[in-house]
């Protein structure tokens, strides 16, 4: 259980609280888990998209399902002015606490819920031409100004991992060319295709050629085109230039057209790590594990569902002996992480330290403030880590913190 010293109370809304200071590259200060928010680089990102925005004369929108953590949209509204959500949840959210209306995209709109999620977007993208003529009425009817729009499919994705893979065959997203009329419905005004997951500029540029290819007869009927998530901009190696001179080329080609990116991890990549600690070290079969007190399961699925390994700071990742992971790499301080849930499958490895791993030192997961707070869960009841902001000189921010309560809570 986290220390009650340190607890917010549940109802501080916009609230935080520096409460201490600590070292950026150790956190030795620290003897519980904690995701840590880097100011600093999340206002470097920031700075980078929209620059490339400015550029590319392209709006680019924070997508919540990779981030979500609304108290520090007081920042983000520093450097972008919308955002795009999946459902009503998320709708909500970029009304309340963006302050904006959201580009809002869901597989399936519901009747119990499509009134309020046109009350809170000022773009409805529907998944298939069914979900259209169902829904286009009624919202029009709510709010006349709301811009609609169709999410295609391209049948081209070079996203190697099929769990990602919004294109690969028998996809449940989008309209294919050959089932659009030729004439689209007077209240379309755009399409939305995402083929990308953590992708470079070289991606977008082959992949567009396909949507060039599929879509562009219909181009000059339409006022946007979104290009979805999965554009990783803020990556070191991603070529910008590339990235604007494509853009800059389209907007030649098509001058009427306004262009839309939404992604997500590029708003969080690289912002901060995840803290967590050693409690105990078990052999079996001459494999070591450090289990430590978050989980992959819990805290970082996406580790599981990929499936990949994370940087740990101080550490090298190394591949099994013969590619078989049941069977440890040969040297000095090796060790798998286990997580502290009861999945047997919750561990990860092997990774290689300068030392004996002791119980209580700290281990740090890098890079996971994407796609981790907003997908975590509290299957078996395990504490959520807290979730805290810090500036450039180690002040620390409390954005949300938790205990026993949540778990039991969330069944209210």
């Amino acid at each position: 259980m986290v220390n009650s010293y340190f607890m917010l109370p549940l109802h501080t809304h916009n609230k935080t609280s520096i409460y201490m200071k600590v070292n950026l590259n150790t956190f030795e200060e620290l003897s519980t888990p904690y995701y840590i928010l880097e100011e600093e680089r999340l206002r470097h990102n920031l700075a980078l998209i929209k620059d490339v925005a400015q550029k590319a004369n392209v709006e680019i929108i924070l997508a919540f399902k990779a981030y979500a953590l609304w108290k520090t949209f007081p920042i983000f509204r520093e450097y972008i002015s919308s955002t795009t959500a999946s459902s009503l949840g998320e709708a909500r959210l970029a009304l309340d606490e963006f302050g904006h209306k959201a580009h809002t995209f869901s597989p399936a709109y519901t009747d119990y819920e499509i009134d309020e999620i046109a009350r809170c977007s000022s773009h409805i993208t529907f998944n298939s031409l069914t979900q259209y003529n169902r829904y286009h009425n009624r919202v029009k009817a709510i709010d006349s100004s709301i811009s609609l729009g169709l999410r295609v499919n391209p049948e081209y994705s070079e996203v190697g991992t099929d769990l990602y893979n919004p294109c690969a065959p028998g996809t449940r997203f989008g309209i294919t060319a050959d089932k659009l009329p030729k004439t689209l419905p007077a209240d379309i005004e755009g399409f939305h295709c995402h083929c990308h997951c953590e992708s470079g500029a070289d991606v977008f540029a082959r992949t567009l050629q396909h949507i060039l290819d599929k879509f562009s007869p219909w181009f000059s009927q339409l006022k946007w085109l979104n290009f979805g998530g999965g554009h990783l901009m803020t990556r070191k190696d991603y070529d910008l230039p590339l990235l604007i001179n494509t853009l800059n080329d389209l907007h030649k080609q098509y001058p009427h057209l306004h262009f839309i990116m939404e992604p997500g991890s590029a708003f969080g990549w690289q912002t901060g790590p995840l803290v967590s600690q050693v409690v105990d070290v078990v052999e079996d079969k001459g494999i070591r594990t450090a289990i430590v007190n978050v989980s992959f399961t819990c805290h970082m699925p996406d580790c599981l569902e990929m499936p990949y390994w994370p940087a740990v700071r101080g550490a090298r990742t190394l591949e099994p002996a013969n590619g078989d992971a049941s069977v440890a790499p040969q040297g000095n301080h090796i060790y798998r992480i286990g997580g502290n849930s009861c999945l047997s499958g919750d561990f990860m490895g092997y990774w290689q330290f300068d030392h004996e791993l002791k119980t209580g030192e700290n281990i740090i997961f890098e890079d996971m403030l994407h796609y981790t707070t907003v997908k975590t869960n509290m299957f078996n009841g395990i504490t959520h880590p807290t979730i805290a902001m810090a500036d450039k000189d180690g002040n620390l921010k409390i954005l949300r913190s938790f205990s026993p309560e949540d778990y039991k809570n969330r069944m209210d």
